[in-house]
């Protein structure tokens, strides 16, 4: 049978690339009559510049190296992928793709700086700078893993829309902007409008509220629960002062502006899809963004199963994730999906919710997650060669 392994990285692990390959050498050694195809993927998060510079290496595409502010202010290295030869409406529209957490990621911060009160997207900004001088009229950001709650309002600084040092502070300090430290927004809006900006998120979370950046998020990046509240109320402050300082657009359909911070993605990044939006920036899901470019409908019609994993399938995974993704794409040509995942902190009806037929974890009690993470490839390769036993017959 015929078996494509589309994982997503393995945070904080294995990329997009060792998952797969460890996918691959655990499914073998069950069942080594299978013919085995790697597909890694990613959903706008770690491993985006990787996994779509394999894809369009066809096209010619070029990865620029940049050195730009960590969520600290520290330097660090980054990369542009630039595809000149990228297909338009009208041509060629040479696009280019950034990977926020190369500038703004968790992954930047030891356990002790993880604090997204005081972290800052400033990095970013200056990666859209460096895309568009090299002549991008695209510029797809992919969003994911994230260590920043500031609402893009670093990202917005580096593009010159103020200078107030409450805008590359972080997010606690959001609260206390007054409308002329981002006076300049709407000049630097109208200085990107002939550049096509694209939000590639990772997540559907508006700004605020329940289900947005602080309430759902901040915990993740080091956020204590005061923390979070209290960068709720600043990404409040600063979403009052950008609709003043902006020519919001008008709904369409009823005639009223639009609530960017209520916009679909616009809480991805720690609020990052917001400062986008705020840009001019149109949203997209990162994982399909990524699905379409490496042609992962066409390589899985003709395959017999198809199999996918995260470090943690829980909840997150269903909204916008690459487990999602890979299920929702596998169920439209009527290939059986499965995941295998670190851990799976979901029930088999919200699993079978979105197309999987089955979901098995590498740590399948608490306690095996120590263990799992001491060996993570060994761990892998262990868990996929029994999931094979079920999944391959005999020949």
């Amino acid at each position: 049978m015929r078996v494509v392994i589309a994982p997503d990285c393995f945070t904080d692990t294995l990329t997009a690339a060792q998952a797969a390959e460890a996918m691959a050498q655990g499914w073998a050694r069950t069942a080594p009559h299978d013919e085995l195809v790697q597909v890694p993927l990613s959903d706008g998060g770690p491993g985006f510049i990787d996994v779509l510079a394999t894809a369009l290496a066809d096209n010619g595409a070029e990865t620029i190296a940049a050195t730009v502010q960590d969520p600290l202010g520290r330097p660090a290295p980054a990369a542009i992928l630039l595809d000149r030869a990228a297909s338009g409406v009208a041509g060629a529209v040479p696009t280019a793709y950034i990977e926020s957490a190369h500038a703004a990621g968790l992954h930047l911060l030891d356990a002790a700086d993880r604090d997204p009160t005081r972290t800052s997207t400033f990095g970013v900004g200056q990666l859209i700078e460096i895309a568009v001088a090299e002549g991008a009229e695209r510029v797809v950001v992919g969003l994911g893993g994230s260590g920043t709650n500031d609402g893009g309002a670093g990202m917005l600084a580096a593009l010159g829309a103020g200078e107030s040092p409450l805008l590359t502070a972080g997010g606690g300090g959001l609260g206390l902007l007054s409308d002329e430290d981002l006076a300049p927004l709407q000049d630097v809006r109208r200085r990107f409008s002939g550049i096509d900006i694209v939000a590639a998120t990772d997540v559907e979370s508006p700004l605020l509220g329940l289900k947005g950046a602080s309430a759902v998020f901040a915990a993740q990046k080091g956020a204590t629960p005061e923390q979070a509240q209290a960068l709720e109320a600043s990404l409040g402050r600063f979403h009052e002062v950008v609709t003043r300082c902006l020519d919001t657009p008008t709904d369409l359909l009823t005639g009223r502006p639009l609530r960017l911070d209520r916009a679909t993605g616009a809480g991805a990044g720690g609020g990052l899809g917001y400062g986008l939006l705020a840009l001019g920036a149109r949203q997209i899901s990162g994982v399909d963004l990524v699905i379409e470019t490496v042609g992962l409908r066409d390589r899985i019609a003709d395959a017999s199963l198809v199999v996918t994993g995260e470090g943690k399938l829980d909840w997150q995974s269903v909204q916008g994730k690459v487990v999602a993704g890979v299920a929702r794409t596998a169920l439209e040509v009527a290939t059986p999906s499965i995941a295998i995942a670190g851990q799976v902190l979901v029930g088999r009806r919200e699993a079978m919710g979105i197309g999987l037929s089955g979901t098995y974890a590498v740590a399948e009690r608490p306690e095996d997650v120590d263990a799992a993470m001491l060996d993570p490839v060994g761990s892998l390769e262990a868990r996929v060669a029994r999931v094979a036993r079920t999944w391959s017959p005999r020949p």
